[in-house]
């Protein structure tokens, strides 16, 4: 391995550091998360938080019904995944095993944070092991717990959480970061109706298109009604008509 300015070598493995401090296994998961050409946001507001993201149909020939980028974890709490699609479904049947045997040994609900803490930590540790990898996703998650209320968490591939007001991943994250800065104060008080349409504006915006309600998939938790659930096409249909109403 050469020592010069190259990087060259350094890439090769997932425990070694470059000269400059840098592990670039792990900033090329970052990039993969982007390969799906798929963005996704989540907003939290004072009683109830959702996520949106794209729906793109692969092939003409694909069951359009098996195609989901939103999954239930528990009761009350779920994710949006953005990024290498087998690398999701393997972080959200772990988040699901995590949250069962919470449940199993304590007798109640993994509460939101839990969860993301613990699948961040399952990510850093496939930062530090020679024969696995950094998983090439990032997951956005939202849920209701008794204490904190309707929450938004994000793990990326390096092991990374951090709860947020708003936040996204995938292709456009600059722009809807950027986006959502401007538009969410800091002790915004969003009801649900404006958390919605916001995540909603959100992507319109960055993405420059207007959406079909068969086009983005949405979920929410809210006080007033705290199970996670997805948005019926009817549901998305009449929150697009609010908002193009409202501009």
């Amino acid at each position: 391995m050469s020592r010069g300015g190259s990087s060259a070598g350094f890439d090769r493995s997932i425990t070694i550091f470059s000269p400059e401090g840098r592990l670039y296994q792990v900033e090329y998961a970052f990039k993969a998360i982007n390969q799906s050409g798929l963005t996704s946001i989540g907003v939290r507001g004072k009683d109830s938080a959702c996520v949106i993201t794209q729906r793109k149909i692969p092939d003409k020939l694909v069951d359009e019904e098996t195609v989901s980028h939103i999954y239930r974890v528990t009761k009350h709490a779920g994710c949006v995944m953005t990024g290498m699609i087998a690398d999701s479904d393997m972080q959200v049947s772990r988040a699901r095993y995590e949250a069962a045997d919470y449940k199993y040994h304590y007798g109640y609900e993994m509460p939101p944070d839990m969860i993301s803490k613990r699948l961040a930590d399952i990510g850093q540790s496939y930062t530090q092991i020679a024969h696995m990898r950094p998983l090439g996703c990032c997951l956005i998650m939202i849920g209701w717990d008794e204490e904190k209320g309707a929450q938004l968490y994000r793990v990326d591939p390096a092991g990374f959480f951090c709860g947020f007001r708003a936040c996204s991943a995938g292709t456009k994250q600059t722009e809807s970061n950027n986006y959502l800065e401007k538009k969410i104060k800091k002790n915004s008080m969003m009801n649900e109706s404006e958390v919605i349409q916001t995540a909603i504006a959100a992507l319109s915006s960055v993405l420059a298109a207007d959406f079909k309600p068969s086009e983005v998939e949405i979920a929410l938790v809210s006080d007033r009604d705290p199970v996670f659930r997805k948005l019926t096409e009817t549901e998305i249909d009449e929150q697009l008509n609010i908002l193009s109403e409202r501009d």
